[in-house]
């Protein structure tokens, strides 16, 4: 069975707590098969915490793009707002003016 080489950090760690563990009668091939698979494991978790990182660093991104999105939208619909009443107040008081005449004469 073939182990790719390591991080020599990981390794240290897998020994440190395979020593922690270790039986009085235990053997070094024991104490070596503990340690590798102490290692794995710890591997394989900092393979899924990256995994899992990655994902929630996508969530977090596709999330900010669509609040941008949003409140873009919210904006344009609030100067949309202000141009329809701004365009009514206009033709309201144009109406006014030509059918009342002047409103002040000076």
């Amino acid at each position: 069975m073939y182990m790719k080489p390591s991080n020599n950090k990981t390794s240290e760690e897998a020994n440190k707590i395979a020593n922690s563990i270790k039986k009085p009668n235990q053997t070094k091939q024991q104490t070596k098969l503990i340690t590798q698979g102490i290692q794995k494991g710890i591997e394989q978790y900092k393979k899924q915490h990256k995994a899992k990182l990655r994902e929630q660093d996508k969530f977090k991104k596709k999330t900010a793009n669509a609040n941008s999105v949003e409140i873009e939208t919210k904006y344009i619909i609030k100067q949309s707002k202000l141009a329809w009443v701004l365009l009514f107040v206009s033709l309201v008081s144009i109406t006014g003016y030509v059918f009342l005449g002047s409103p002040i004469s000076l």
